[in-house]
């Protein structure tokens, strides 16, 4: 299994550089389970499109703003992406400059402070901030979004509240749970109006999202790490859930690596700690019966992983689909409700 055994061609005017008005104004596209036609629908039928009983988990993690800038000693310009908050204002971070910093350099911050590069492992630096408050409550104020590359434009104002789930709760992600960001409160009281549950489960999206696969083999290659909670709580719910005939719906990928993480001789358990689970097909997906999420880029994990749950044919043949139709792509575009191949 290759790399562009994945490919699909999109016209770069479908990538979405910016959120609609509305959250809940995305549109859905329903791919049934078998060969079922696909159907055009909207997020605001997703009531409709789903059963009382049913329960919809969540990520509820929260995007740090992790990107910042500032000067080497030489006065080199450096650009940061924080990875991972760590204790002691430490931080995992990548750096961008024309030549690698060196462990025991300072970086003076543009926000003010400086930074301390301690040591290097992969494509991340260990660094230490020297800034005048803790680093998590720091960065609200010095730190900006870390939109995806693809968006080719500045973070504005309205990015701060878009790029945010209506339900983030837990700091920590570099990169939304974007399935997420089409959920608004109005969605949320008609869903539970119709008696749909909601359940949260906690994946800090890490940077690695963002990375291409540098390998042609997919079973060469190795997934970033990124930690994760399912509790007790939510098992529970899953539990009751499957007991009275409900179906299990994941609100994203990262729902589906979370939960997937924690399946252990296939019953899911409480899980808190890193995960590298990479999914693509042949892999059986046992934790859910449906998710919705947003169009992923070609040849991306993420593709991989959906092609798992519906079939590599199916999916490709939706991606053209919604090219064809010009639905929109990516962080800030539209979504697809998809139901598991081994649905009945």
């Amino acid at each position: 299994m290759k790399k562009s055994d994945f490919h699909f061609d999109l016209p770069p005017e479908l990538i979405a550089q910016a959120p609609l008005p509305e959250r809940s104004a995305s549109r859905l596209l329903v791919v049934p389970p078998g060969n079922a036609p696909f159907e055009d629908r909207g997020i605001r039928d997703l009531p409709s499109l789903l059963r009382e009983g049913d329960l919809l988990i969540f990520n509820d993690t929260r995007v740090i703003p992790a990107r910042l800038f500032g000067n080497k000693a030489t006065g080199g310009r450096v650009e940061i992406l924080i990875e991972r908050l760590l204790p002691d204002n430490e931080a995992r971070a990548q750096i961008g400059a024309s030549k690698t910093p060196k462990p025991g350099s300072r970086i003076t911050l543009d926000a003010g402070g400086e930074v301390e590069v301690m040591g290097r492992d992969d494509a991340f630096h260990q660094l230490r901030f020297h800034v005048d408050a803790p680093l998590e409550k720091w960065l609200v104020d010095a730190g900006r979004l870390p939109l995806p590359p693809y968006i080719e434009r500045a973070p504005d104002a309205a990015d701060s509240e878009r790029y945010q789930t209506v339900f983030a709760r837990h700091t920590g992600a570099v990169a939304a749970p974007t399935a997420g960001l089409h959920f608004d409160e109005a969605l949320l009281d008609e869903l539970r109006a119709g008696g749909i549950e909601f359940g949260h489960v906690t994946l800090h999206v890490g940077a690695g999202t963002f990375q291409p696969m540098r390998v042609e083999s997919v079973y060469e290659h190795v997934m970033h790490s990124e930690w994760l909670n399912v509790g007790a709580e939510l098992v529970q719910q899953v539990r009751r859930t499957r007991e009275r005939g409900g179906r299990v719906i994941a609100v994203g990928t990262t729902v589906v690596r979370a939960l997937e993480s924690a399946m252990r001789e296939g019953a899911l358990q409480p899980f808190a700690g890193e995960t590298q689970i990479f999914i693509f097909p042949g892999y059986r997906i046992q934790s859910v019966d449906a998710m919705v999420t947003n169009f992923h880029l070609p040849e991306s994990t993420l593709l991989m992983l959906v092609s798992a749950f519906v079939g590599r044919e199916r999916i490709l043949a939706a991606y053209q689909y919604a090219v064809a139709q010009r639905y929109r792509f990516f962080s800030y575009g539209d979504a697809m409700l998809l139901f598991s191949k081994d649905a009945g």
